[in-house]
């Protein structure tokens, strides 16, 4: 009878411990989508440079494929497309990256769920700025390691 109390009482912890995670899930995703473009941002750029070819990012609601410029063929290739699930992306743009690093059809990125919205907004420099809700500036390394 103490066994069948005792699994009682650790089903009822469970129970509310698991509702307070699933609260917490739209958050990380949306963190985590932010990164990922981030980072797939980044490495169109570094691809172009040192490939010495042209890469551009077309955004979905869902989704965002990578594709570079043949110029033999006169046409884009599809390198990969990316899913993104619990967060809706919307981009006025599809950038595209050059070779010398610079960025044509400038583009800002939002990626919201229900947990808020960051903005991601690329200069014709290459540099890519990181906004939150509020769309104040901050590091990517911040929204990495915080905890909050």
């Amino acid at each position: 009878m103490e066994a069948l109390i005792a699994t009682f009482i650790v089903a009822i912890i469970l129970g509310v411990a698991s509702t307070s995670f699933l609260n917490l899930a739209p958050k990380y995703r949306l963190k985590s989508a932010v990164r990922e473009i981030n980072s797939r941002l980044n490495y169109a750029r570094y691809k172009s440079i040192f490939e010495g070819v042209k890469v551009r990012i077309k955004f979905d609601q869902h989704s965002y494929a990578i594709e570079t410029y043949d110029e033999e063929q006169n046409e884009w290739r599809l390198e990969r497309e990316y899913f993104l699930n619990g967060v809706t992306l919307q981009a006025n743009n599809s950038p595209i990256f050059h070779p010398m690093g610079l960025v044509s059809n400038l583009a800002s990125i939002y990626i919201s769920n229900s947990w808020g919205k960051h903005k991601i907004t690329l200069a014709i420099s290459g540099r890519i700025k990181v906004s939150d809700n509020n769309y104040s500036s901050y590091s990517i390394s911040n929204l990495i390691f915080s905890r909050g």
